[in-house]
């Protein structure tokens, strides 16, 4: 599921590049979409990669390489898999469509209630923030099946992978995810942390997506999922 300026800004690119044979330029592209910088289709760049329409070809300008386009349209190539979150603009009018009834949660709407259980910071394990009283409204379709949650941002160790400070996160509760994952990781039983899973032989590895930050490598006993990111809010 895109967010209408995903999918305008996608389609643009496909467009421009079938009629002129490169993609468009970063000022063409946010006057195409009305967007006062080039931040914002930096994000929404960033969106479209993680979830597998289109690459940045490294070490050629202007070179955006379409993998497929949205559902009805012949796509391009077989995405990669990997990880794709979806991304909501909670100042755009209309919510993505609801795709699964969930009876865990109280639906107003197209929205929905998820228990928010604070800050994700070190020393704190899930268990620990559970309180059923605060929570967040969200699109429905950002939760299938399953018990889900929402956590707040602290840092900016997963900047990279478009994961800012003060963001919210939808997390489904789950004690396994596949490699390259972003997870909620409990590491040594007191400290919690949200990193991308890498698993290396009989270690695993919880890696930021910030070059100023370091990966850390754990034996398979020290890190126990908590769940696994399936989408973000965020308030411009």
């Amino acid at each position: 599921m895109l967010t209408r300026k995903q999918h305008q800004l996608l389609m643009f690119i496909h467009e421009r590049t079938q009629s002129q044979g490169v993609s468009p330029s970063f000022d063409e592209m946010k006057d195409a979409l009305q967007l006062k910088s080039k931040s914002g289709i930096h994000r929404l760049i960033t969106g479209l990669e993680e979830r597998g329409f289109l690459r940045r070809l490294p070490h050629r300008a202007r070179a955006l390489e379409i993998l497929r386009l949205p559902e009805n349209i012949e796509p391009v190539e077989r995405a990669r898999p990997g990880f794709a979150p979806r991304l909501v603009d909670v100042n755009e009018v209309d919510p993505p469509a609801p795709t699964a009834e969930i009876a865990s949660a109280a639906i107003i709407g197209q929205m929905m209630n998820l228990p928010l259980y604070g800050r994700i910071a070190a020393g704190t394990p899930i268990e620990a923030l559970r309180d059923e009283t605060n929570t967040i409204e969200v699109p429905h379709s950002f939760v299938g099946t399953g018990e889900h949650y929402a956590l707040e941002v602290e840092g900016d160790s997963m900047v990279e992978a478009g994961i800012h400070d003060g963001d919210h996160v939808i997390i489904q509760r789950c004690s396994d995810a596949v490699n390259g994952a972003i997870v909620v990781a409990l590491v040594d039983r007191d400290e919690v942390t949200l990193k991308r899973l890498r698993r290396k032989g009989a270690s695993i590895a919880l890696e930021p997506a910030n070059k100023n930050y370091e990966t850390r490598i754990f034996g398979p006993d020290r890190v126990r999922v908590q769940g696994r990111l399936v989408g973000l809010l965020r308030k411009y």
